[in-house]
């Protein structure tokens, strides 16, 4: 006890000497690193952003002056804590973003400061931040957090150019510390180059001779996720880890081939690390490691929990690799997991193959992660949403007595539910699930809004602007089913981008939508959601790498 006692008040004194010390901190790099200056000014409010915006520099993060988009009109005044002039240090080629027909000229004579209190992705917070940066300073805007250097890009038609068509350009994901650490370049979601396209290749392809049996499962999964709700028995309850088990099971029967029981103690383990995982990684510390990964490494920590639990979730599907290789039948198709081990085995000798256990492994995870986190945090956004206007959810369930009636759903009920499915629509774009998207990396220069992008720039797509665009959305700032209705039927909208676009757009977008249609219509077929009367309602939220609500807790009032 006292050894531990001892071991907190170390980690406590450490943290507090390394917070006094940031203020004066500044990480300089040589033209040919691409490092940059960074530091804090302590006479700010807002967290977390230096914004380089003025005139063209040498070796430096800026857009340049007259009628460039992103400069700022002379009697603008910067947001609190936001530097909108200067260089960002003393960066490469990488680190600059330039309108090509502009005329350098001087610098601005050295880097403004910016407040390290929270973290780079501040702005996914309070949209009206990104609105307001948006009008002041055009479309696209470079923003700097320590070591850390955005471009940011806004509005459908840019989003549309960056992602779409300059898909190839953009296929890269750039270097995150924490990423890069725990992923070590393997998988789905943080390689690149040939291992990224042969392993997304191999997913794809497998996901959907696996989706065969896929509306299945789903359905079969609603059906254990109802009956674990009916035991509340209307009692107020908060739905996270119920919801999240039922998404969890999908993606563990595809890749493991079993499900979990809700019950049980050590998948609910598992969910918890996951969920403070991912906190911990979208987290004022996590931010920080990205920010300042050199001096981070070596200092105790919250952050230091990512490890561990990373740890715990590796060393669970190490152990069911194991299984799975001890029981491999080469004749039948299998799980995900089976289909790996054949494709090891079918490419061994190949030194051109990344199909190996290191890759399976990480793919595995990436597949968990976000077939977990994603999907679930957006169910529990649309039951707050039901129980927060429950003349919808009224309209919704007269839907599905129409259609379905007692039947379990399907998805060819979708068709011919317009209301539910545009219902379903309006919550992932107020939830805006991922509001800055995942980064993307140039493989080349580029040329964007006539600003020149060197190689290696890294790019943030701010689904946040698309999805509240008021050029775009009716009412923008209302949730408003009616934005994907015309006469009585579904509309789709060109501007509607929840998975994102391009290469890097969201693998298991079908089965995530499958997913989502089905619980959601099984859920409200069987149950009212409704606040409980000593516990009023919130859509607070907390921002990890989705933006997912707060705690909160409702009643599911059986229907008779």
């Amino acid at each position: 006890m006292a050894l531990d006692a001892a071991k907190q008040a170390f980690t406590d004194a450490s943290i507090s000497k390394f917070i006094s010390f940031l203020p004066l901190l500044q990480l300089k790099g040589a033209p040919s690193t691409g490092e940059f200056s960074a530091g804090l000014r302590e006479d700010v409010e807002e967290p977390g952003l230096q914004q380089t915006v003025g005139e063209p520099c040498q070796g430096g993060w800026a857009l340049p002056r007259g009628e460039a988009p992103g400069t700022p009109k002379s009697d603008s005044v910067p947001p609190h804590g936001m530097s909108l002039r200067g260089r960002a240090g003393s960066g490469g080629a990488g680190n600059k973003i330039r309108d090509q027909k502009a005329r350098d000229g001087p610098g601005s004579g050295g880097s403004e400061r910016a407040p390290c209190k929270d973290h780079c992705f501040s702005i996914q917070r309070n949209r009206f931040i990104l609105q307001d940066l948006t009008g002041r300073y055009g479309n696209i805007f470079s923003v700097q957090f320590g070591s850390l250097t955005f471009v940011v890009v806004n509005g459908y038609q840019m989003v549309r150019e960056a992602l779409v068509h300059q898909a190839e350009i953009f296929a890269d994901r750039p270097n995150i510390p924490l990423l890069q650490e725990i992923f070590k370049g393997f998988g789905l979601i943080s390689s690149n180059g040939h291992i990224w396209r042969q392993q997304r290749k191999f997913a794809l392809a497998t996901l959907k001779s696996l989706a065969v049996n896929f509306e299945e499962k789903v359905q079969e999964e609603s059906r254990y996720l109802v009956e674990t709700i009916e035991e509340e028995k209307g009692q107020p309850f908060d739905p996270h880890y119920k919801i999240n088990s039922a998404v969890s099971n999908i993606i563990c029967s595809i890749t493991f081939g079993n499900r979990f029981d809700y019950h049980d103690s050590r998948f609910q383990e598992l969910l918890h690390s996951l969920a403070e995982t991912l906190l911990l990684i979208g987290s004022f510390w996590g931010q920080l490691y990205n920010a300042f990964p050199l001096i981070m490494r070596w200092l105790p920590g919250p952050f230091r929990k990512i490890f561990r639990h990373w740890e715990k979730l590796q060393y669970f599907v190490k152990g069911v690799i194991a299984k799975h290789k001890e029981n491999l039948d080469q004749s039948e198709a299998g799980d995900y997991i089976d289909c790996y081990l054949k494709e090891i085995e079918k490419f061994k000798g190949d030194t051109t193959s990344y199909f190996h256990e290191e890759n399976l492994l990480c793919s595995t995870l990436d597949l968990f992660l976000t077939g977990t986190e994603t999907t679930a945090t957006a169910i529990r956004w649309a039951l707050l949403y039901m129980a927060a206007y429950p003349h919808v959810q009224e309209k919704v369930q007269q839907e599905i007595d129409a259609v379905v009636e007692r039947r379990a759903p399907s998805v060819a009920d979708r068709e011919r539910m317009p209301y539910s499915s545009a219902v379903l629509s309006e919550v992932l774009r107020l939830a805006n699930v991922v509001p800055l998207g995942v980064p993307r990396r140039a493989t080349s220069d580029t040329t964007l809004a006539g600003f020149h992008l060197p190689k290696g720039t890294t790019l943030m797509t701010s689904l946040t602007s698309i999805m509240f665009d008021k050029k775009v959305w009716e009412t923008p700032d209302t949730f408003n089913p009616g934005h994907f209705l015309e006469n009585g039927q579904y509309r789709r909208r060109e501007a509607f981008l929840p998975f994102s676009a391009g290469k890097r757009a969201c693998p298991g977008e079908q089965l995530a939508r499958t997913e989502l249609f089905i619980f959601f219509v099984a859920l409200l077929q069987k149950f009212t959601f409704q606040a409980p009367a000593e516990a009023p309602l919130s859509f607070a939220f907390t921002l990890s790498l989705t933006r997912c609500p707060k705690p909160f807790q409702l009643r599911a009032v059986p229907r008779g």
